[in-house]
Order: structure tokens, then sequence, then C-alpha cells
């Protein structure tokens, strides 16, 4: 067990006992990387913001029925996955995104700016279009920087696996982004 691993079990022991500073210890060690997955699940970063609190709300309600057989992150990418696919369920899958927020006033280059945003928004939809596994192994690898080891142990699967995974995710983003005329 890493030396990651063994501080999440230990702050888990620690929360289910009820020590509000092990809750607190584990918010900051994952927030980040559960509002990541969410976003890029919701595009909307208020809703993201919104979503990923409730999911540290879970955590605290639930704490007492987790079994640390498998890394907390896996179990909150799971709370995460439910709360998102909930989301969609009750307001269908519309994301609005302003381009006035998103695009950088200050920015000496706009055209770049909004050429980055529209890269952005792209990758986003892409990612729409892989299958659960496939998006989640990019985020990790990707977003999160992530060792096999590490998404390996949140997906659970092997190393093997998840780099089999993570060519087929890249291979599928390819295809999506890959332009029109070029197919």
């Amino acid at each position: 067990m890493n030396r990651a691993s063994s501080n999440d079990h230990d702050l888990v022991r620690r929360a289910q006992s009820g020590d509000r500073a092990a809750f607190a210890g584990i918010y900051d060690r994952h927030y980040q990387a559960v509002y990541t997955y969410i976003f890029y699940r919701v595009s909307d970063a208020p809703l993201a913001e919104d979503l990923a609190a409730d999911v540290f709300v879970r955590l605290v309600e639930k704490i007492h029925t987790f079994t640390p057989n498998k890394p907390i992150l896996a179990w909150l990418y799971t709370i995460a996955r439910n709360l998102v696919i909930d989301h969609h369920r009750r307001h269908g899958r519309t994301t609005l995104v302003s381009l006035d927020d998103d695009l950088d006033a200050d920015n000496d280059d706009p055209a770049a700016a909004a050429d980055a945003h529209w890269q952005q928004a792209a990758l986003v939809a892409a990612l729409t279009q892989l299958t659960e596994e496939q998006r989640l192994v990019i985020l990790l690898k990707f977003v999160e920087d992530c060792s096999n080891a590490c998404a390996a142990a949140v997906l659970s699967k092997t190393e093997g696996a998840v780099k089999s995974l993570q060519h087929r995710a890249l291979a599928a983003l390819g295809r999506i982004l890959q332009p029109e005329g070029e197919r």
C-alpha cells in the first residue's frame, strides 16, 4: 500500500469514529478530483461545485457504510457518478455555457482565446461520447495525473487493463475529434 493510500485509510478510519478533522482531510485531499470529474460531465462550474459539495455531504452521511477494500477516491467517484446521473434524469442533458464568462477579456489575442475556448468545448463534448470507464481513465490519467497503479485502484482493474482502456479511449477521442472531411 502506498503512502497516499495509507493516509487515506487512516483518514477513513478516523472519520468513521467521528473525527471532524479526518473528514476535512478527505475533503482537502479529494475535492479537486471530484469537482473535475463532475465538471467534465456537466460543463457548468457552479453546478459542478454544488454536486461536488453534495458528494462530501453523502460521504459524511454514509462513511459508516464504507469498507476500505478499495480507495476512498473510487467511492467518491461512484457517489459523484450517481449524483450526475440523478441530475441528468431530473434536468436533462442540456447545458448552456456563456461565452462571455469563459473568454478572457484581458487576453492580448482574442482570436487565440476564442480558439482555446472552442478547443476546450470540443474536448468536453468529445468526452461525453466516451464510455463511463473511458472518460474516467482519461480524467484520472491526464487531468488528475494519476499513475497506472492509482487509476487501476480507482477503477478496480489491473494496470494492464488500465493501459488497454486508456489506449481505446485515446483512439476513440481521436476519431471523435477528427475533422469531418478526414473521417
